[in-house]
């Protein structure tokens, strides 16, 4: 099974620790945070999508031109545009980029935030509309000739999309959503499934659970996993927790700020919850998943850590490799600075890790 790493792109250099640097739109951090990623070995890079952010496309078109290798994962939700344009735009950017392109499919997130783009959708009917949204989508990537649909939210005629993915059969579909009504959906679409970090014992229940639902379509062997985290590295372990505290009294500053009040999220998500819950059941699990940030934010996004050593934190990520995640994402909290030093010292080792668990023989999937 192949090991993939996927960074972070952001607009403007930020974090819950660290005040915004720069314009909202940032085009020459934005460039630099990109190949600063693809130099030190990323695979992809997450453009997360929010009202508050600017369009996660038009960065995605940003930084597919400003690199030459680094694939552009964009968050999408279904049902702010027509499908068929939707599948129009994937097309169109992995042809301009060369078959790098990938759609990471969010349709549940903070309910207040979905409220604010105009969306009212009750949650677990959200997800019944993303089930009919990417049946379409997958239609137009690869319907060979004209082609109807009529279904509960969309009624299409006539459709023939002339541009296609580069990549066959279509992009790759990444998936997040904790919830029930999401594993169902995600276990009929995904490529990959996304999960923030949680406790190993937390990742082997969650893998069992999704590829038991994605068997009902005969895709239990197919779709993979990827789990996110906020490494937090030192030279040594008492020097990353002494890192680990100073990001947390940083983020306690800046969160009264009213300008932060982005971070105190309402109407949370079922992974969100799963992070809180985590979190009030203490602030390190596994020796080394830390969740302090997770607990001050309300686990607003991926907030979890791994604190340690560059070779403490490859042998807990080796650990969850071990039950099957084959896919990493990696954001800091000072993303430039933190995304050449995975690039430097965490991702290289983790690869070598896995290739002696190969090798000999040492992985243990579930």
């Amino acid at each position: 099974m192949s090991l993939e790493f996927i960074g972070f792109i952001a607009p403007t250099e930020s974090s819950e620790s660290l005040a915004p640097r720069g314009p909202n739109v940032d085009p020459g951090f934005i460039k630099a945070f990109a190949q600063a990623q693809e130099y030190g070995g990323f695979d992809k890079a997450l453009i997360a999508v929010n009202t508050a952010w600017p369009d996660s496309f038009a960065i995605g078109a940003w930084v597919a031109a400003a690199t030459e290798r680094l694939g552009i994962l964009v968050a999408h939700r279904p049902g702010f545009q027509a499908p068929t344009f939707a599948a129009r735009q994937f097309a169109t950017l992995d042809q301009l980029s060369g078959g790098r392109a990938s759609i990471n499919v969010i349709t549940g997130g903070d309910g207040g935030d979905l409220q604010r783009d105009g969306d009212y959708l009750p949650h677990d009917e959200r997800y019944t509309r993303t089930d009919e949204y990417l049946d379409v989508v997958r239609k137009v990537w690869t319907s060979d000739k004209p082609f109807d649909h009529e279904g509960q939210y969309y009624r299409i005629q006539d459709n023939h999309t002339l541009v296609k993915p580069v990549q066959k059969p279509h992009l790759p579909v990444f998936f997040s959503g904790a919830s029930d009504a999401a594993v169902r959906v995600a276990a009929k679409h995904a490529d990959v499934y996304m999960m923030w970090g949680e406790t190993l014992e937390q990742i082997r229940t969650r893998v069992a659970q999704v590829r038991a639902e994605a068997a009902k379509y005969g895709r239990d062997k197919h779709i993979r996993f990827s789990i996110s985290f906020r490494p937090i590295l030192g030279a040594t372990e008492e020097e990353a927790w002494g890192r680990a505290a100073r990001i947390l009294a940083s983020a306690k500053e800046l969160i009264k700020a009213e300008s932060h009040a982005r971070f105190r999220a309402h109407n949370k998500n079922v992974g969100s919850e799963r992070l809180v819950d985590l979190a009030h059941a203490g602030r390190v699990h596994d020796k080394r998943l830390w969740t302090e940030i997770a607990a001050l934010t309300g686990a607003t996004g991926n907030s979890t850590s791994l604190v340690g050593t560059p070779d403490q934190v490859a042998e807990a990520v080796a650990e969850y490799y071990d039950l099957g995640v084959d896919t990493f994402l990696f954001r800091g909290y000072d993303p430039l600075r933190d995304a050449v030093e995975y690039g430097q010292d965490l991702i290289p080792r983790i690869r070598a890790l896995v290739a002696a668990r190969e090798t000999g023989g040492l992985r243990k999937v579930g």
